[in-house]
């Protein structure tokens, strides 16, 4: 373990559960604060569970709310009622969003929708963030659609919640990438990729990334958390949670 490399607190991005928290909302969230995890990117509770009884269970497991996700290739949400759950539930104050692009055009369109949304985030002390996949490594005009979205939307408003995964699927490296987000990079969402063509997603430490290389690109450009997330995993979602928990705390990454 390097003594000078940056800790991070670490947080579980619960897409990788959810098939678990569907059957058992509670129990999966129990599960995941059992590993050691501090933190969660966690929206409103189901049907049936009020934001104050998750708020009480999440204060009983030492788990935080780090942030949330509006949604998924869409703008049709309330950006204010997303603030009122942050504020109800104390939730570190970033939403991330993704969006597909068909076009030049439509990239430049939902740039200017980003800013008008984070602009009203901004208002209520939240930073709007994007998360990115693999198509937006596709190129207009010779250029990649993520590089344009950044380019096109304020860092006052919109900032990242990239993912490393996705990054090298998408054929860049992830901490040579990173580093071209300095004050721009509040969240990172982690994830690795196994060996061969297929690329197919990897605990951390069990894949080919170097998340030694990646956590020190993230300490220079000011990254505050980092997200484990695994959209698929080859073996019990839990147990591929605790390899990323144990391999990060051997690799000197996590805050203890």
């Amino acid at each position: 373990m390097n003594p000078s490399m940056k800790q991070f607190p670490v947080a579980v991005q619960p897409y990788t559960i959810r098939e678990a928290l569907s059957q058992d909302y509670e129990g999966a969230l129990e599960r995941v604060a059992a590993i050691g995890y501090k933190g969660i990117e966690l929206g409103r509770p189901p049907q049936g569970i009020t934001v104050a009884r998750q708020k009480a269970l999440l204060d009983r497991l030492g788990l935080k709310v780090v942030g949330t996700h509006a949604g998924f290739d869409t703008f049709d949400f309330d950006a204010n009622a997303i603030a009122d759950y942050i504020d109800e539930v104390d939730g570190g104050r970033f939403v991330a969003i993704s969006l597909r692009f068909s076009s030049l055009e439509d990239v430049l369109e939902k740039a200017k929708k980003m800013n008008a949304v984070g602009e009203v985030f901004k208002g209520r002390g939240i930073a709007f963030l994007y998360h990115n996949h693999d198509w937006e490594f596709e190129k207009f005009g010779g250029e990649y659609a993520l590089d344009i979205l950044l380019r096109e939307t304020d860092p006052e408003w919109v900032q990242t919640e990239l993912d490393t995964y996705w990054i090298k699927k998408g054929g860049e490296d992830p901490a040579a990438y990173l580093r071209k987000l300095k004050g721009r990079a509040p969240m990172l969402h982690i994830k690795d990729v196994e060996k061969g063509e297929e690329q197919f997603f990897a605990e951390i430490g069990e894949g080919v990334l170097d998340f030694r290389e990646i956590a020190a690109a993230a300490e220079e450009i000011g990254v505050q958390w980092l997200v484990v997330e695994q959209d698929q995993c080859r073996r019990d979602p839990f147990e591929s949670l605790r390899i990323s928990y144990e391999n990060l705390m051997k690799l000197g990454i996590m805050r203890p």
